[in-house]
């Protein structure tokens, strides 16, 4: 995924304004850019769907409530997953996370298409990772942040971003071993 681009941008901060002056419509216009976006890095982290609509509930809430001292330092979609990654540590952390469980709805062969099969394989192994190397792919590899804005995201250095990648990818390799050529 490329970075976001500036007209994007732009159209992000015209939108606060907007929000700012009382325009509902601009805030549902700002959730229908980013909503999906923030599901699915919540959905990657939390490893269920519950959980990531109650992740992007809050931090939906959160950002409606603090829109006034957003100060525009970052992008719009940085300051939202930043949000999104302290609501989903607080579900992690402050109450049970609901283990999402297969259902089989339809009965036969396993999938005709190996990739499908490692496709949940890859979700599976990132419920493996720690938390930290888990947001660290996720927002990398799915969701193509940038190393400096992983870091603004997480709070961390960029050096820490840089280790914690490298690690999260070695562990991931070998947790993949028996799927790689």
């Amino acid at each position: 995924m490329a970075p976001q681009e500036p007209k994007s941008d732009c159209l992000d901060a015209e939108l606060v304004r907007r929000i700012r002056r009382g325009d509902g419509e601009a805030f549902a216009q700002l959730v229908g850019r980013h909503g999906g976006r923030l599901y699915a890095v919540a959905a990657s982290m939390l490893g269920n769907g519950p959980d990531a609509e109650d992740a992007v509930q809050e931090t939906l809430t959160g950002a409606f409530r603090g829109l006034r001292g957003f100060q525009g330092r970052s992008s719009v979609k940085t300051w939202l997953t930043r949000i999104l990654v302290r609501c989903v540590a607080k579900i992690r952390h402050g109450r049970y996370v609901r283990v999402a469980e297969p259902i089989d709805y339809v009965e036969g062969p396993p999938s005709a298409d190996p990739a499908t099969d490692i496709h949940l394989d890859v979700r599976d192994v990132l419920a493996d990772l720690s938390e930290e190397h888990r947001a660290v792919i996720v927002l990398r590899a799915m969701q193509g942040l940038s190393y400096d804005e992983i870091a603004e995201v997480l709070d961390v250095p960029r050096g820490t971003v840089e280790s914690r990648l490298f690690r999260a990818r070695q562990i991931l390799k070998e947790l993949l071993k028996d799927y790689l050529p």
